[in-house]
């Protein structure tokens, strides 16, 4: 259907391009067309591919997902060459190839950017990190998941920069240790939402400054952090009222006497009680569990 419109509204049948390009195509027709048909819309003409450069020009979001299951180096570079208005940059198709000299320009280029997403982007280097700490600080969600490239130097940059943030994803992030996450905690006690998952080297220090410098935490994923304890999430329950969701699974140092506080104020939790994984237990072996009343 979106190529169909785009036929139809070609120069030999119709006066599309009559309109006004920033203040109307651009605004109200184009941003409903996926990234992916209004790239094919360049090859129409001459004056198509002006405006299509004009829109890529004024693109406030850029999710690479949405032009195919990957993304050439050259095709990216192109298409965001003159942006200096991104407010969101998803590029987790882009992780066979993108380094820090295809990252560097746009994000130097950016200042307003708020979302950023790496997850995976394995060749990137912490001169990544380093640069969007020191050119975007209206940053507010940042996902570095699986980058083990990450180290306590680049996310203390990020720390001191971007004090914003709201959302932080750091799960896999291998070099991290209490310290780093720490300094963070500190520095950014806006965080809603945090994950430190796979993550052998983050414990209790790092979850129970978490609790204290950030009230305002909703999502905690501690997924196989190995060294968190009871203790850490007794603090956390103590000092994180607004918390909506904890991640345990793997923790076996957790256990249900810290859990049960907050499961009592309804915080989702991926482990269930022992009771309940009992009875799951019994019916995976002998084909049904016995009624019991779990109320009581």
């Amino acid at each position: 259907a979106p190529w169909r419109l785009m036929m139809s509204l070609t120069p030999s049948r119709g006066c599309l391009l009559d309109l006004p390009w920033e203040d109307i195509l651009v605004p109200y027709i184009l941003c409903h067309l996926p990234l992916q048909q209004l790239l094919s819309l360049q090859r129409v003409s001459k004056s198509f591919q002006s405006l299509i450069q004009l829109y890529l020009a004024n693109m406030r979001c850029f999710d690479s997902s949405q032009i195919g299951p990957a993304i050439p180096r050259a095709a990216f570079v192109n298409l965001l060459k003159d942006n200096e208005v991104l407010h969101q940059l998803a590029l987790q198709n882009c992780s066979d190839w993108l380094t820090d000299r295809e990252l560097l320009p746009v994000i130097g280029q950016n200042h307003h950017l708020q979302q950023i997403q790496l997850k995976g982007c394995a060749q990137l280097s912490r001169h990544a990190l380093v640069a969007i700490s020191l050119s975007c600080p209206s940053l507010r969600r940042l996902s570095l998941a699986h980058c083990e490239w990450v180290d306590s130097l680049s996310l203390r940059s990020l720390a001191d920069h971007c004090k914003a943030l709201e959302s932080v994803d750091l799960t896999a992030c291998r070099q991290l240790k209490d310290e780093a996450i720490c300094y963070l905690a500190q520095k950014c006690g806006k965080l809603k939402s945090l994950s430190l998952a796979v993550n052998a080297n983050v414990g209790d220090v790092a979850v129970e400054e978490v609790a204290k410098c950030c009230p305002e935490l909703e999502h905690l994923d501690l997924t196989g952090c190995l060294r968190v304890k009871n203790d850490s999430i007794r603090v956390l329950a103590e000092y994180c009222p607004k918390l909506r969701s904890l991640k345990v699974k793997h923790c076996h140092n957790v256990a249900e006497s810290s859990l049960s506080i907050l499961r009592g104020r309804g915080v989702e939790l991926d482990v269930e009680p022992p009771l309940q994984r009992a009875l799951v237990l019994l019916q995976d072996v002998v084909g049904f569990a016995p009624f019991i009343n779990l109320q009581i």
